[in-house]
């Protein structure tokens, strides 16, 4: 058989290394494309001359354009087959994507778990981006739920420790990087990173339907080939799945409103996909702030964020996340925690 129908969960071994196909160089083009579909307004990651006054030699690609081409990569061998993507760990921004950057990806299995339905399984991968040079720019986890081709199998189970956040003293701060000259104008805000308080909620205002056209568009763009993003015969509801990725870029264009200053993403701690997102649902966004730490780059710090994206508007404000029993609102579509590089 010429074709793959891809992996299913009984197909993974622990400690498997899985080189993935299909090196992607990445252009000037995708950026234009990823600013138009979601938009994001970051100033280090617009304009080549604002990069170069905060000490970098031009501006370079988006942190999540890096996450994205780096997770569309792994999906034919451990997505293709997948229910949902459940959720992310230990994420770290390891060096700058620049224009014509050439990325690949590198993941290993570690961990495995049947569900209680016995019908599928949680795989748990760390990934690696790495660029042309053989530098890694980008190293996470995630976990992910795929169908089993045979119930009978019986899989020996390993559910990986991870730790709850990244340590800041490990952040990577971008070579170069001062933000002691930074333009408080030109970036849209003038908040600094003593200016946020541990418990502070963001309700970032503004919202977004989703749009069919627009989440296939940058599925496609990915090269993220999951089946139940594209094929309504995958859900008993017909529906397309929503790709998260596209949830988290939403939702993170939508916190430059009182978060413009949060210029990188550094590392990401903790994510989940709450719930099943599809077209037409109105995406709204809020953020709490959950620490700060310093950096050895001169005016440069660490903001940790937990950024909320809800259908709507969960419990018709910002802030609320769980009911009473504890259990995430059926409004909440992402959960993320991360750490951002901002001024001080």
């Amino acid at each position: 058989m010429k074709t793959n129908p891809g992996r299913f969960f009984e197909d993974y071994a622990l400690g498997e290394v899985i080189a993935h196909a299909v090196p992607r160089t990445i252009g000037a083009g995708e950026r234009a494309l990823y600013h138009a579909l979601y938009p994001a307004r970051g100033a280090v990651h617009s304009s080549d001359a604002f990069a170069r006054s905060v000490g970098l030699a031009a501006s370079p690609l988006d942190d999540l354009i890096a996450f994205h081409t780096v997770f569309g990569k792994t999906v034919p061998d451990i997505s293709l087959n997948a229910v949902a993507n459940l959720g992310y760990a230990e994420g770290r921004w390891l060096a700058p994507v620049w224009p014509g950057d050439t990325l690949r990806s590198i993941s290993e299995v570690i961990g495995l778990k049947e569900t209680s339905s016995g019908a599928t399984g949680v795989v748990w991968v760390r990934t690696r981006g790495v660029n042309q040079h053989g530098v890694t720019v980008l190293d996470y986890v995630r976990w992910v739920m795929v169908q089993k081709r045979r119930r009978e199998v019986v899989v020996p189970v390993q559910v990986p420790a991870l730790a709850p956040v990244v340590d800041p003293g490990t952040l990577v701060v971008p070579p170069g990087l001062d933000f002691r000259r930074y333009d408080f104008m030109l970036a849209g805000e003038p908040h600094r990173l003593g200016d946020y308080q541990v418990g502070e909620v963001i309700d970032h205002v503004d919202a977004v339907t989703i749009e069919e056209a627009e989440h296939m568009l940058a599925t496609r763009l990915w090269q993220n080939t999951s089946k139940v993003h594209f094929d309504i015969g995958q859900r008993e509801d017909g529906r397309r799945l929503i790709y998260g990725g596209h949830v988290i870029s939403l939702a993170r264009a939508l916190s430059f409103n009182g978060l413009a200053n949060a210029q990188f993403m550094v590392a990401l701690n903790a994510g989940a996909h709450v719930s099943p997102c599809f077209a037409g649902d109105t995406l709204r966004a809020w953020s709490e702030v959950l620490d700060h730490a310093e950096t050895a780059a001169p005016g440069v710090g660490a903001l940790r964020l937990r950024l909320v994206a809800t259908r709507g508007a969960a419990g018709g404000a910002a802030g609320a996340l769980r009911d009473a029993g504890g259990k995430y609102l059926p409004e909440v579509l992402l959960d993320l925690d991360y750490w951002a590089l901002v001024p001080v």
